[in-house]
């Protein structure tokens, strides 16, 4: 609790706030906001394959989930459609440095600036993913068959991706 007020209220004039940022101002390719009018704590988002990548001509939908306190705990990022990535595990869930707990990573892999932090965003965490589908983290990977395609055979990647993007497109 913040005074009288449950957490889940500040929280929630926070995903106010930034849905109706990312409404006025939303980046190229990116759009999102709460699946349902009644519930700002789960969000889909719809994000354009990025040019000069094989998720060119792909859209990819995906939900955001939000903790009663944020922004103090980052959301879950989640794919819902064919997903294959280095940094999605094979369920869709997002792994990339934002979306990981404030503080020091037990593993030194990532220093605290990278993690997650209550000046960070929506938009923000949006815009990672974008650059993540563009330019894979493969010395970290949640998908270690993607790790290994994509070190090995850059095309037979590239073929894979491809064709899951045609499938988000109905094709």
């Amino acid at each position: 609790m913040y005074g009288n007020r449950p957490t889940g209220s500040t929280a929630l004039k926070r995903l106010m706030t930034e849905y109706r940022e990312l409404t006025l101002n939303a980046p190229e390719g990116i759009t999102a906001g709460p699946i349902d009018e009644h519930n700002f704590f789960e969000w889909e988002a719809l994000i354009a394959g990025p040019e000069g990548t094989p998720f060119e001509g792909g859209l990819f939908p995906a939900t955001l989930t939000f903790p009663k306190d944020y922004p103090l705990s980052p959301p879950t990022m989640r794919f819902t459609c064919d997903f294959f990535h280095p940094n999605v595990y094979a369920n869709g869930t997002v792994c990339i440095s934002i979306l990981h707990a404030p503080g020091d990573d037990p593993n030194m892999y990532e220093s605290s600036s990278e993690r997650w932090s209550p000046v960070q965003s929506v938009e923000k965490i949006l815009l990672s993913v974008v650059s993540m589908l563009a330019e894979p983290n493969d010395e970290s990977g949640a998908n270690i068959d993607a790790c290994k395609i994509w070190r090995s055979d850059r095309e037979r990647y590239n073929e894979i991706v491809r064709e899951n993007a045609r499938k988000t497109l109905g094709l």
